[in-house]
């Protein structure tokens, strides 16, 4: 199993990504072939996959990353492994490529959300490291 970054479009890695998304959440819509263009060409997403020895991409992660008057932020976003591949490390793998990738952008801290259901999700932040901010977060639905 190998961790790369993607940085530019290929039909492979969108057929992956339209496959993991909805594992996620199934009420996520993938994105549009433009949308993913764009993202990958834009310099503060950085879309990660797990490929398996048969060069068949098994998970993702996108690390995105922004500058505010307080610095810059970096978040972890859309961490999905393909169903028959979950449990055997490739979140770890992925989580920590990221972790590793983010120490090199000069920002103090990654934060990530998981919704309480996704129990496995959250004893794996953890176990990496992440802690748990008490907080609120606020979702504003503009369509």
């Amino acid at each position: 199993m190998t961790i790369q970054q993607i940085t530019t479009f290929n039909q492979k890695t969108y057929q992956a990504i339209t496959n993991l998304l909805p594992q996620l959440d199934d009420s996520i819509t993938p994105p549009s072939k433009d949308f993913l263009k764009n993202m990958l060409a834009s310099g503060h997403s950085h879309l990660f996959v797990a490929v398996s020895e048969d060069n068949t991409i098994v998970g993702m992660l996108t690390l995105v990353e922004y500058d505010v008057p307080t610095g810059k932020k970096l978040w972890i976003e859309d961490v999905v492994v393909d169903s028959p591949q979950r449990g055997k490390g490739l979140g770890k793998q992925l989580l920590l490529h990221a972790i590793q990738f983010a120490q090199t952008r000069n920002a103090k801290t990654i934060m990530l959300t998981s919704r309480p259901h996704r129990i496995a999700a959250n004893k794996l932040y953890q176990r990496i490291g992440f802690i748990q901010r008490e907080t609120n977060v606020y979702a504003y639905n503009l369509k």
